[in-house]
Parts: C-alpha cells; structure tokens; sequence
C-alpha cells in the first residue's frame, strides 16, 4: 500500500483554560487507509474542529504535505466531511442537493447514479425535510463524496441509523480506499470503530493508543504460535515476562485488550463482560479462568460475579456490618460489590 501521507498529526493537543480535551498526540493517515478514532463524544466534537480549522493547542497537523492553513478553503475542495449535526437546505431535493454542491466545487458527475448508490433515487424529488433521519445520513455520505476527494473525515457516522445506511457507509468507505481515497472516522462508539476498520485508536486522557483488532482465526493462530514461542522459552525468562492480551468479540472481529486497561469484569447473566474505559464488550473466557489469567497483573476475585482491577480502586466502603463494596476510580465512579468472605483475602493482597 501507497505511504504517500494524507495526514500528519505531531504532537497536536488541545487545552482551553483549565480543561484539557486531550493531550499531545502523535497520527499520520496514508493514502489507501481508513482509520478509526474512538473517543468521547465531546472530545471528538473538538478533534473533528480542530481538523477542519479551529486553531490546536499545541503541535503541527498538515494535509497532504501541506502545513495546515489558517484559511481551510485552501485545500478543502481535496476533503469530503460529514458532521455529527449535518446541517441540510430542507427546501432543497436530494437532486438540488447534489447539484448545488457539484457546481460548488466545479465538478460533474451523474447524480442519478450517486443517488442510486445510496438507495434514495425514488426520492430525489421530494423535500429533504420530508425524508427520514437515516436517508438524511445518506445523504450526507455521498455528498461528502461529489466533489470526488482524496480524504473524507466523518463524525459520528453511523449513531442512530437503521441497519441499511450502515451497510452503505461501509461500502462507501471501502470503495473510496478502494480507488486510493483516505477516511478517518471519529467515533464514541467502540463497536462502530472496529465494524468500519481494523485500524483503530483510542483518544482518551492517557493519550491516542493503538487497538489491537484481528479476525477470529487470526486470534487463535496467534495465541498458538504464542504458546509455541513459550515452549521454547527458558523458565527464567518466563518469571521475568509475561504478555497477556484479552480478547472480546465485537460483531465478526476480535479486540484484545491488555490487562491493564480493564476496569472490572462482570458476569452477568452467564455472559462474561469486560468493563474498559466506560465501554462493555463480551468475552469467551469463563471468570475461573480469566481470574487465573489477571491476577498476576493485580486483579482480585472480589465476589463470584465480579473480578476487579485493584489498581482502579480508590477506596472500600463499608454500607452494614456484612455489606461492603469497592469504589472504582473509573469513568462511571463504579461500586463492585465484595463478599464478606473475600474481605480478610483483600487486607492480605493490600497487606492491610
């Protein structure tokens, strides 16, 4: 694949008085690639702002090799946008539409064909304040697309619309990289982030991290050839290192997560759910063995339903003589419930 860049992020961060939105961050999206950055809803409202010409921080952002300009018309007839609250001229027909925006950027095309593409050709004639939330949506993808770009960024894409105009955004995005086009989705959505790409990065205050994403059968021959290479592992290196990934299954991939970043898990119904940065995601591991697996990175059993992350505790509560729960320094402030006979076992570990 083609490195030729389309967007370069070096230490770009972003602090308005005494909030910080997030912290310096290092990016570069290449030609042919589409990636997904997941993150708060509200964070990502300011990234996708700072990407498209409110002044950052801190750091260098540039576009194809361009430093990036205070006046974004210099180079936006190259980039395709969709915003989470696209703004539409409702007087206008999805072909008007089209068109208006056609002529905006000195380009033609054939709108019956972009219209077909995303299903909503039998109402190119109505009102746009007459079509529903999601054909709205779809529209907006493709007139992201009109003016034929070589970078298309979406926000949100995909919150809130029926199941058809997902697939279509999928086969938009994947025929745009397809033909060398570069997307970027900004979403809070973990789920929609893994659906739309395998490259996917977490932007929260720890800072822009790297996901591991694979498909199913590519966990399991990585986990094989990971107990190959322990096998020939001499015994003491073992003691000294030890390399852990958790895997969750969202839809048809497979996430993997380092211990570290869990908050808490929960068994909950019999179904297995791993508690990370305020997102749940279901797990194939039983609690026995995922509580064999954790420990060694600081996890404690602390109910039969629940094992937690003791670096996320912040304090033990006591609520009756025989009730006690863990206040988690989480996103939520979680409350884990501890059994009375776990209590003694959890003085121990703290060495309390």
């Amino acid at each position: 694949m083609s490195q030729n860049p389309i967007l370069k992020i070096e230490n770009v961060g972003k602090v308005e008085a005494d909030k910080v939105w997030f912290r310096p961050f290092q990016f570069q999206l290449n030609q042919g690639e589409v990636a997904a950055i997941q993150c708060d809803h509200i964070v990502g409202r300011v990234l996708f702002n700072v990407l498209t010409g409110e002044e950052a921080g801190s750091g260098r952002m540039s576009y194809f090799d361009q430093p990036h300009p205070k006046d974004w018309k210099r180079y936006n007839h190259r980039i395709g946008l969709v915003s989470h609250e696209e703004g539409v001229y409702e007087r206008l027909t999805p072909y008007e539409y089209l068109q208006f925006f056609q002529q905006l950027y000195g380009r033609k095309g054939d709108i019956d064909e972009l219209l077909h593409k995303v299903n909503i050709s039998g109402s190119k004639s109505r009102r746009i304040k007459l079509l529903s939330y999601s054909e709205r949506k779809r529209l907006a993808f493709v007139k992201a697309l009109v003016h034929k770009p070589e970078l298309i960024i979406l926000e949100e894409p995909d919150q809130n619309i029926d199941l058809e105009s997902k697939v279509i955004l999928r086969k938009l995005i994947n025929e745009h990289t397809a033909e060398g086009g570069a997307a970027l989705v900004i979403t809070s959505n973990m789920e929609s982030a893994v659906i739309l790409t395998n490259d996917v990065y977490r932007l929260n205050e720890e800072g822009l991290k790297k996901m591991d994403v694979q498909e199913p059968d590519d966990v399991l021959v990585n986990d094989k050839h990971d107990q190959e290479e322990d096998s020939r592992q001499e015994p003491e290196t073992s003691a000294h290192v030890q390399l852990e990934r958790i895997p969750a299954k969202v839809k048809e991939k497979m996430i993997l997560f380092e211990p570290t970043e869990i908050d808490y898990v929960e068994s909950v119904d019999g179904t297995v759910q791993l508690h990370v940065k305020g997102g749940v995601f279901p797990c194939t591991i039983t609690l026995q063995d995922l509580t064999e697996r954790l420990e060694p990175f600081g996890f404690f059993r602390c109910h039969r339903s629940y094992i937690v992350n003791l670096q996320k505790v912040r304090e033990v509560m006591t609520w009756t003589r025989n009730s006690y729960s863990l206040i988690l320094e989480d996103h939520h402030k979680s409350n884990i419930p501890l059994s009375k006979g776990k209590l003694q076992d959890l003085k121990q570990v703290l060495r309390m």
